[in-house]
């Protein structure tokens, strides 16, 4: 199934498990995360896209990318590299696509790797950064630095390459503070994109290892959302596109239990998103109107954010009916309102007419709640 960005953007997925990783990062089994566990070659490649090109509506605005996912595509050799970029770049070239992008380590990028890259048709690339705290970055068996990272986003801009991050939450020797700082660290590089993950403890990596004798806790799901959920923010204020927020649901990961700890769930985003919703909700009916409890509750909310805000399963519907008594929580479809934005019509006889976006939650009230 084709991976759909946007109502007008869609990436053609090529995942190349293990290809070129020079490192075992202790988190890592890149075959339990994309289902594979074969390298495609250039026929495979071309089969793939064709395949997904006859899915994709041909309407007008539509952008269409192949993009290249796992392991470290820039660290293999470049005779490999043409091989596999080449059907892409024969798609780009032809006009059945928009763009090409690869991801890669940050330590695998250099001016030869971009002069390659230049010449395929590639216009974006993703780095594995996971953090910018060097301590963690070793604990975590990355093999490279912070360092690699600024050097890495000299040469892809440079080069007028769109720039993506990859960052993790929840890896050996993390805190929220380190996330945070890191999160910092990345937005005064000015990327364009960030993905987020929290860290799962996959079978048969050393992580597994390190949390079997007790040497590693991961995050619980209701903390990883939690932290998660400020990281959003605080790209989002900063005008930066968050593309992905937790790992993408394959059949391997839900159906064989390769994840055998951490904060694993197939709607991630979700409940990030819904847990911003409540506390916008809360802030508005707690602080801004001051109401300890109520019986009906009405809020107006764009059309998209109608199931964040009533929760995941319902469940922020849950808490306000357990915290303050609200046996109809009503939400009502308001065009004109933004997303990520709530309105408080009414509690009970009370009329309201109050917005909050979430930008403007006061950091105080930013705590893990129910999920």
């Amino acid at each position: 199934m084709v991976t759909r960005m946007g109502k007008t953007h869609y990436i053609i997925p090529i995942f190349v498990p293990d290809l070129g990783c020079p490192h075992q990062c202790v988190f890592c089994n890149q075959k339990k995360i994309t289902g594979l566990h074969d390298i495609p070659n250039a026929q495979k490649v071309e089969e793939i896209i064709a395949q997904y090109l006859d899915t994709i509506p041909m309407d007008s605005g539509i952008t269409k990318e192949v993009a290249f996912y796992g392991g470290s595509f820039t660290a293999v050799d470049p005779t490999l590299q043409k091989k596999l970029l080449s059907p892409a770049y024969q798609a780009l070239t032809n006009g059945q696509v928009n763009g090409i992008r690869v991801s890669t380590r940050p330590d695998a990028v250099s001016e030869e790797v971009m002069s390659l890259l230049s010449a395929y048709g590639v216009n974006t690339i993703e780095l594995g950064v996971q953090s910018m705290d060097d301590t963690v970055l070793a604990m975590s068996g990355r093999g490279h630095t912070s360092r690699d990272v600024l050097r890495a986003t000299v040469f892809t801009k440079s080069w007028g390459m769109n720039l993506g991050f990859q960052m993790m939450v929840g890896l050996p020797g993390d805190t929220e503070e380190k996330d945070i700082n890191t999160a910092y660290e990345l937005i005064a590089l000015k990327p364009d994109l960030i993905r987020i993950y929290p860290c799962l403890v996959l079978r048969d990596t050393p992580l597994a290892d390190l949390y079997k004798s007790g040497n590693y806790l991961p995050l619980t799901v209701v903390e990883a959302v939690g932290r998660c959920k400020k990281l959003l923010l605080v790209f989002e204020k900063m005008g930066i596109n968050i593309i992905r927020i937790g790992l993408q649901p394959s059949e391997q990961i839900n159906l064989t239990g390769d994840v055998i700890a951490g904060p694993y769930h197939p709607a991630f985003r979700e409940l990030v998103e819904s847990s911003l919703a409540l506390d916008q909700v809360e802030y508005l009916l707690a602080v801004r109107a001051g109401m300890k409890a109520a019986n009906k509750l009405v809020l107006d909310v764009p059309e998209e954010d109608i199931s964040i805000t009533r929760g995941h399963k319902a469940d922020n519907v849950g808490y306000f009916r357990k915290k303050y008594g609200v046996t109809e929580f009503i939400t009502n479809i308001d065009k004109m309102l933004p997303r990520g934005s709530v309105k408080l019509v009414s509690a009970d006889d009370r009329e309201f007419g109050i917005t909050v976006t979430r930008l403007e939650l006061p950091a105080e009230v930013l705590g893990a709640k129910h999920n």
